[in-house]
């Protein structure tokens, strides 16, 4: 990390607000600005997908440009998208969903943004799972609210047991954040784990906030429950996607959160004053991506599932990793033995052979003994660095 970067990061200059201090160094970018100052890495770092977009979504979105469509759209998205989000989901999910319960945002990140820090405040508590994607917890500290997390364990497959969650549940719980898949273990959770949840929440007036961004990205024919599978109304959920994941559309920002149409309302406004609208030619291509040929996400999917069942194969025979099989996303989070430090063998391993991986601790606080890995890249990448850290950690002494 420059030491430009570090300042930023690491600075109690009063100039800044306080609450930036709630931002931690972010371990994905600490650990890839690593391996940008060295040769011949292989990244098993980075979660998107290696994949370009379907050529008729590139496409879409070059005609929307060479089109004129360079200007702003309406606050709440593209009109034609809307009514594509809202005849998309309402098909997968059976129910109706109406344009004004859209969002269109940049990206699922703004999403999250707006939905965690309008709703965060002094007092304010958020139940969600340890391990959780980065962004949660200090968006939620850096307007007052506090976090609680639901340990899981690789041994379970990092399932989330609803029961924890709901005994976790006080006079001070806001909301709940769920991902499923989730980024970083891949854990699918189940329609009972789900349904249990969304119940409660409801039956207390709590929101769950679902983070939808691999929906597709599901293996083994297993059933995948999206929260509007899940709830009756839409009065206190927030679900969100984007295109990113499963369209291979990553650096084209645009996503979408789906909700009723006073929390839509509300957070319209709060849209306009963060990024205005989202990329118009690219709302373009998320039109082409939805209502065009959708046999690609068969097609990365299945390519996904061979890169899984490669790296489970690769993660069982590396000693003092424990394993699992992960059930979406493109991500296994395999923990070392108890009481080593993550960060540390993450970081040695990066100096020593040259494969970058992910520390735990970037994602929750009781899983600093565990390594994030992605397979969004080859299967002769995954082979060829488990080339290198097999023997690498064979020569640890982690006793």
């Amino acid at each position: 990390m420059s030491r430009l970067e570090f300042d930023f990061y690491e600075s109690e200059d009063p100039v800044w607000n306080p609450a930036l201090l709630t931002i931690p160094v972010p371990g994905i970018r600490k650990m890839v600005n690593l391996a940008a100052t060295m040769d011949d890495v292989i990244h098993l770092s980075i979660g998107q997908p290696d994949s370009p977009a379907p050529p008729h979504v590139i496409q879409a979105t070059v005609d929307a440009v060479q089109a004129g469509q360079t200007g702003y759209t309406m606050d709440a998205g593209l009109p034609e998208l809307l009514e594509a989000l809202a005849e998309y989901n309402g098909e997968r999910y059976g129910r109706k969903i109406t344009p004004e319960n859209i969002l269109v945002t940049t990206g699922a990140t703004e999403a999250i943004y707006l939905a965690l820090t309008a709703m965060s405040a002094p007092g304010r508590e958020f139940i969600m799972a340890d391990p959780s994607f980065l962004l949660y917890a200090p968006l939620i500290r850096m307007n007052g609210g506090e976090v609680r997390y639901i340990p899981t364990r690789a041994e379970n497959n990092h399932q989330l047991d609803p029961q924890e969650v709901i005994d976790a549940i006080d006079n001070n719980t806001h909301a709940i954040v769920l991902n499923s898949p989730s980024n970083p273990t891949g854990t699918v959770y189940p329609r009972e784990t789900v349904e249990t949840i969304v119940q409660e929440a409801a039956y207390r007036g709590i929101f769950v906030i679902s983070d939808e961004v691999y929906d597709h990205l599901i293996y083994d024919d297993r059933d995948y429950a999206g929260v509007l599978s899940c709830c009756s109304d839409l009065d206190h959920v927030i679900i969100i996607s984007s295109f990113s994941k499963t369209f291979s559309m990553a650096g084209m920002r645009v996503g979408w959160m789906i909700s009723s149409q006073g929390v839509i309302r509300k957070l319209r406004r709060y849209h306009m004053f963060t990024t205005t609208v989202a990329n118009t030619p690219c709302q373009w291509a998320g039109v082409a991506a939805l209502k065009g040929d959708r046999s690609f996400i068969a097609d990365i999917t299945e390519n996904y599932k061979k890169r899984r069942d490669r790296l489970v194969q690769l993660i069982e025979q590396t000693p003092y990793l424990e394993g699992y099989t992960p059930e979406g996303a493109f991500y296994m989070f395999p923990s070392l033995p108890e009481g080593i430090n993550g960060n540390n063998v993450a970081l040695r391993m990066l100096r020593e052979t040259g494969v970058c991986t992910i520390a735990g601790d970037t994602f929750g606080e009781s899983c600093r003994n565990a390594l994030r890995f992605s397979y969004a890249t080859s299967i002769e990448n995954i082979e060829l660095a488990f080339e290198r850290i097999i023997p690498w950690m064979e020569r640890q002494n982690f006793s």
